[in-house]
């Protein structure tokens, strides 16, 4: 309570002060941003203590713990409910706008108070949202011996991770908005005013990455199901602002060299953010279904829904009435680096709206047309896979392209061996995969051609002459990052289509000590025995995997029930390689003694992640070059202003 009174002075004295030039209400500003933050850092510590001490007097412990709970669960229970997780999302709103307060004192003053006053105010309907409809610290009259647990599913390390990072992207992407909207107020987007929103917005993106590669890595272990990806409505609502803030990460680039793309940076600013809220609107209204979702009361939902209506309407509103101070200054020929981009921003802004239409389609058929429809992936994968396609193969090209006017001849020709040892591998795949669909050549040419693309791209910076080696470490920090999240990209690309079409399944009755083939492996299963875990009770299957007579691994799959959430899982054992897991599960017992076992062999899995990794690396590089942090532009940012004034 007290951070909302915080927030709502920050919300309104620094604004004002701002549209009048009164430095001391500016000032205003960075104080309550900080209380605001050490208010709301002590009610999530005083949460955190009630959920690791186990007590049960507050609602939210007994719903979401138990005394026998492991203690990263414990932990992990705080932001595993609804109303945990909104004082976690209100944490870092208040934490982002605490950073820009102590770190942005090289920004224009009237700017930096309008920022900080658009995210408080973001702030404020959070706060607002948990103090009237979703309070943490409700207390029971009668607190039980115990509490009802936590979600099994959500027992596990890449889920106890998985939402502080996604809340750290969603909400990063705040501060891009509050950038975006206090410059429509000022009436200025410059290069500089570029220069300070790129590193919030990429360090978001770095978050988002993390966030969405950990939860898919869960998804693919813990489920049971084998897959990495399912095009669940949750996971769909961390895609859509991923793919949206890459844009936006790439038209500030245009902005910032060129002074071009102003209007359509602002749009994907307060686009990125809209589809943020879009998700938490998703997650939290119980209006979708899904694995992951908090299954919650519509009045939460209609809360978010006006939040959501509120901000991004208003900042439409506001950018359809100052569109006129967002002139572009540069120009730029058809064949430029900055058209490549715009092809970019149109490829990952017309997929994200794709997803979106799949997600939400369903809805408006049942309440426009009282038809239930079902979309799932057969219409994500043919809609959304050629934009990617698309994507892979502009990408080398526009990287290497000048800006204002290029050629694409030379650029062409200088890509040719890259192309050629693309095509070659390709054609080699197609060979050995005798009888198998395109759909792994074609990610193998994609996979190779960005990679050495970007290789190339990194190698071409050295010039010409003697000790190349020695310019190319030390080319400039943002350049290296550019590579490795391409080549993360193309990676990840190469492992998605290799898996999907490369993947077998078996699935059969097994009996004890009995081996059975599936592709080049032998697998035998020895025991099965009942076990018992801190807060579960479990039924464990041994496999001995083999290959040549050679055993490679010993495997133990599970099947777990937790008795207070009365609730199964799916443990998965899988033998990770280089080129390939082989993924076992083991399901119930037969009638005739054996047990079910599905096996999966899964090439090139591991890739994916490791491929997401290198995108999240990349961007670190890029963040940690100086000229890009949020000081590097301010100096010439606010010598315009003073020239302005």
């Amino acid at each position: 309570m007290l951070a909302f009174m915080a927030a709502i002075v920050q919300m309104i004295v620094p604004m004002v002060g701002a549209h009048k030039r009164w430095p001391g209400w500016m000032a205003v500003a960075e104080p309550a941003a900080t209380l605001q933050f050490l208010m709301t850092a002590f009610a999530f510590a005083a949460l955190m203590h009630a959920f690791v001490t186990s007590d049960f007097s507050l609602r939210v412990v007994v719903l979401n713990s138990h005394s026998a709970k492991p203690l990263l669960y414990k932990i992990s229970g705080l932001w595993g409910n609804h109303e945990g997780s909104m004082l976690l999302w209100v944490l870092i709103v208040s934490l982002f706008g605490a950073t820009a307060a102590w770190f942005g004192g090289n920004l224009p003053p009237t700017l930096r108070a309008r920022v900080l006053a658009v995210q408080a105010a973001i702030g404020v309907a959070f706060y607002a949202f948990i103090l009237f409809t979703s309070n943490p610290f409700l207390r029971l009259a009668v607190p039980p011996f115990d509490g009802e647990d936590l979600n099994p599913l959500l027992q596990d390390p890449g889920l106890a991770f998985h939402p502080p990072f996604l809340y750290l992207g969603y909400v990063g992407l705040s501060m891009a908005f509050s950038f975006a909207v206090a410059a429509l107020i000022e009436g200025r987007v410059d290069a500089a005013w570029a220069r300070w929103v790129r590193p919030w917005t990429l360090a978001a993106w770095i978050f988002l990455t993390i966030g969405i590669a950990l939860g898919s890595w869960w998804a693919y272990y813990e489920l049971g199901w084998g897959g990495f990806w399912f095009w669940d409505p949750v996971e769909n609502a961390s895609f859509m602002p991923w793919l949206l803030a890459a844009a936006l990460l790439h038209s500030a680039i245009v902005v910032e060299k060129r002074e071009a793309l102003k209007s359509w940076t602002i749009l994907l600013a307060i686009l990125a953010f809209g589809f943020s809220l879009i998700g938490t609107f998703i997650v939290r209204s119980g209006l979708l279904t899904s694995v992951h979702a908090f299954a919650n009361d519509p009045e939460r939902g209609v809360f978010i829904l006006i939040i959501l209506a509120a901000f991004t309407g208003g900042a439409l509103m506001l950018f359809a009435a100052r569109a006129g101070v967002m002139e572009a200054r540069g120009v730029f020929g058809m064949v430029s680096r900055e058209s490549a981009l715009v092809v970019n921003n149109i490829l990952l802004a017309v997929s994200s709206f794709v997803i979106f239409f799949g997600t939400l389609w369903p809805i408006v058929a049942e309440m426009a047309f009282d038809r239930k429809l079902s979309v799932g992936p057969p219409f994500f994968n043919s809609a959304f896979t050629p934009f990617m396609v698309l994507l892979g193969l502009v990408l080398p090209i526009g990287a290497m392209l000048p800006w204002k006017r290029g050629r694409l001849g030379r650029v062409a020709w200088s890509l040719r061996y890259v192309f050629m040892l693309a095509v070659a591998l390709a054609l080699l795949v197609w060979a050995m995969q005798t009888g198998r669909s395109t759909l792994g050549p074609v990610g193998v040419f994609l996979g190779a051609w960005i990679v050495s693309g970007a290789a190339l791209d990194l190698w071409s910076r050295t010039g010409r002459g003697g000790n190349r080696l020695g310019r190319l470490v030390r080319l400039p920090r943002a350049d290296w990052g550019k590579g490795v999240a391409h080549a993360g990209l193309g990676a990840t690309l190469f492992a998605i289509a290799g898996l999907t079409a490369w993947e077998s399944e078996d699935i059969r009755v097994v009996q004890l000590n009995a081996p059975f083939e599936v592709g080049a492996y032998t697998l035998t299963l020895t025991k099965v025995e009942q076990l018992r875990g801190p807060n579960y009770f479990s039924t464990t299957g041994t496999v001995e995997l083999a290959r040549g007579g050679r055993v490679l691994s010993v495997l133990h799959p599970e099947k777990r029930t937790y008795p207070v959430a009365q609730m199964p899982t799916t443990e998965a054992a899988i033998d990770n390689g280089i080129t390939r897991d082989v993924y076992v599960v083991i399901g119930d017992r037969q009638d005739d003694g054996g047990w079910a076992v599905r096996t999966y062999i899964k090439p090139f899995a591991n890739w994916i992640w490791g491929g997401a990794m290198l995108m999240a690396l990349g961007g670190l590089l890029s963040l940690s070059d100086r000229r890009f942090r949020v000081a590097a532009g301010a100096r010439k940012g606010a010598k315009q202003a003073v020239a302005a004034e």
